[in-house]
C-alpha cells in the first residue's frame, strides 16, 4: 500500500525522522483563551498514537495545528519533514497530500455517490480519471464497501459512512492519518471495526494519530497515549504490548 518515494537530485532520507514534532507549541484565541500550551510530542514515523482528555482539552485543536488549518500562535510544528508552524498558502496542498484527515461527523457529500465521493478527493488533487478510478477501487475494497460505491452516503448506516470516510482519507495513500473522534457517533462494535481497519492501515505503514475521549478505548488498544486537560499535557503512556493482526476481528484484508 505504501509508495517508496526516492529523491534523485539530493538525498534527503527521512525515514529515520519522526512523523509529527511539535516544539513548546501555544495557542491563544481572541480574548486571551488559551487552547494549547506548551505542547512538545514526538510520534515515530508508523506509529499509533491517541490523543485523549476531556472536552474543551484541545485535542481538536493539536488536529487542527498539525492539518494546517489552525496557525500556531507561538511554537514549532514539524510534519512529515515540513515546518507547519511557518508554511506559506502555496504549500499547504502540498502538506495536505500527505495527511488523510477523519472526522466524527464524516463530512461526505450528501448528492454524491461513495465513489464519487471518493473520485472527488483525487479530482482536486489533479489525477486523470484512469488513476482516480483505480485508486477509489482499491479503497473502497480496502474498507469493504465497494460493491456499494453507488450508492449515496444517506442510505449508509454510521458505521459505513465512517468506512467511506476512512476510504477517502487513505486513497491518497497518505503517510499520516489524522482521526478526530472518528468513532464518537458510533455504537461498541462499530467502534472496534473502525479501530481495528485503522490499526490495519497501521500495520502497513501509516501513522496514525487518533483524538478521542473514549478512556474504554485507550485501554483495550495498548497504543501511545498522550493526555490533554485544559491545553496542557499532562502525562505520556507509552505503547504497551501491540495486538497482532492475527488477533483482530475479521474485517476486510483484501
Amino acid at each position: 500500500m505504501r509508495t517508496i518515494f526516492r529523491c534523485v537530485s539530493f538525498t534527503l532520507n527521512l525515514s529515520h525522522l519522526d512523523m509529527i514534532q511539535t516544539y513548546h507549541l501555544y495557542k491563544t484565541y481572541p480574548g486571551g483563551n488559551a487552547a494549547l500550551s506548551d505542547i512538545n510530542i514526538k510520534i515515530e514515523r508508523g506509529g499509533f498514537v491517541f490523543i485523549t482528555g476531556p472536552s474543551g482539552a484541545g485535542k481538536t485543536t493539536l488536529l487542527k495545528l498539525l492539518f494546517a488549518q489552525e496557525k500556531p500562535s507561538h511554537g514549532e510544528i514539524l510534519v512529515d519533514g515540513i515546518n507547519v508552524s511557518k508554511i506559506d498558502g502555496k504549500r499547504i496542498p502540498i502538506l495536505r497530500r500527505r495527511i488523510g484527515m477523519i472526522f466524527q461527523d464524516f463530512k461526505l457529500l450528501t448528492h454524491l455517490t461513495v465513489f464519487e465521493n471518493i473520485a472527488f478527493a483525487l479530482e482536486i488533487l489533479g489525477y486523470n480519471k484512469k488513476e482516480i478510478k483505480r485508486r477509489a477501487w482499491q479503497a473502497l475494497r480496502l474498507v469493504g464497501l465497494h460493491e456499494q460505491m453507488d450508492a449515496f452516503p444517506l442510505r449508509l448506516s454510521g458505521g459505513e459512512q465512517q468506512r467511506v470516510a476512512i476510504a477517502r482519507a487513505l486513497v491518497k495513500d497518505p503517510p499520516l492519518i489524522l482521526a478526530d473522534e472518528p468513532t464518537g457517533n458510533l455504537d461498541p462494535d462499530l467502534t472496534a471495526d473502525i479501530i481495528n481497519m485503522l490499526i490495519l492501515l497501521n500495520s502497513k505503514g501509516t501513522t496514525v494519530v487518533l483524538a478521542t475521549h473514549d478512556t474504554d478505548l485507550i485501554q483495550r488498544y495498548r497504543k501511545q497515549v498522550v493526555f490533554l486537560a485544559r491545553g496542557r499535557i499532562v502525562r505520556q503512556q507509552a505503547e504497551r504490548a501491540p495486538i497482532a493482526e492475527k488477533d483482530l476481528p475479521e474485517i476486510s484484508r483484501s
